[in-house]
């Protein structure tokens, strides 16, 4: 892949949001109780058919409720059937990733929707502000996650070209992999972003961090601005780079990040090597790991 995929244009199409998200319950009353009385959401269609198609397909209702902006989640009870272990939801980061999110105006409403849920008797697992939004998280009664949140400022052409050089850095190096090449942290990633941005090190010798220029990541160039030595450079693309002297040290709390902002520092790119990335400090010196 080279930098001209960046820039592939799709046809003449658009989508006009999400009709609907679907998940199989094996629990009508507990999810119709869940749904409808607990958070409110009017039940809105029904479906009720004879199984069809191959393999023994059991009799089913198909259900909607409204869930704003003419969105819907909808549900599957297959009559007479038992929930498979292989699609029970466990504790784990990577069943959580399938989840149903929707969206309020502002973090007034977001925190009246914790209170309702709350009064309702539903547990609030967290709630987290990553860079871009804010959200609270609780499961329904099958233990499919469910996540309310509100965007705290719109997506730029900025965060359009960052999230391609991502994707593409990281399309490049699952691709290498396939002929041996070690992929296993994000750390290679953030390499070939900041050699995507200056292909030559602008400051050898000094480690460089490569910050978006918005407002979830400004701490860290105010930062450099202050700290003796370090420079902050606005590259005009988008990206500010921070250049050590000739090291970087960030702590976390002088910056005020929260974790889940906090973890995801470095996703403009970096140049040099990581000696320190836990809860509380970053720390990159100069040169590149052996």
């Amino acid at each position: 892949m080279t930098d001209a995929s960046l820039s592939f244009a799709a046809p003449a199409l658009e989508l006009h949001g999400v009709h609907h998200t679907a998940r199989p319950t094996w629990k009508l009353a507990e999810t119709v109780h869940f749904y409808r009385d607990l958070l409110g959401l009017p039940l809105v269609h029904a479906i009720s058919a004879k199984g069809w198609g191959p393999d023994g397909h059991a009799d089913f209702l198909h259900f909607f409720f409204d869930s704003g902006l003419g969105s819907t989640i909808a549900f599957f009870y297959y009559i007479g059937t038992e929930r498979p272990d292989w699609l029970t939801v466990r504790e784990h980061y990577q069943d959580r990733a399938t989840h149903t999110a929707w969206q309020v105006r502002d973090e007034a409403e977001l925190l009246a929707w914790r209170g309702r849920a709350e009064s309702a008797g539903i547990a609030v697992r967290y709630q987290i502000r990553h860079e871009v939004i804010e959200s609270i998280y609780f499961n329904d009664p099958n233990g499919y996650p469910i996540e309310i949140t509100w965007q705290m400022r719109p997506f730029t052409d900025a965060d359009k070209t960052d999230a391609a050089h991502t994707i593409e850095s990281a399309i490049e190096l699952e691709q290498a992999r396939e002929h041996g090449t070690d992929f296993t942290s994000i750390e290679p990633v953030w390499r070939h972003k900041a050699a995507r941005l200056e292909p030559q090190p602008v400051a050898p010798g000094k480690a460089s961090v490569y910050v978006l220029d918005v407002p979830e990541f400004a701490a860290l160039a105010e930062l450099a601005d202050r700290s003796e030595g370090c420079t902050a450079t606005r590259l005009g693309n988008g990206y500010v780079r921070i250049d050590g002297n000739p090291d970087l040290r960030f702590g976390r709390k002088a910056l005020g990040f929260k974790p889940a902002v906090w973890y995801g520092a470095l996703t403009g790119g970096f140049r040099g090597t990581i000696r320190q990335f836990d809860m509380d400090a970053l720390v990159i010196t100069a040169g590149e790991s052996a």
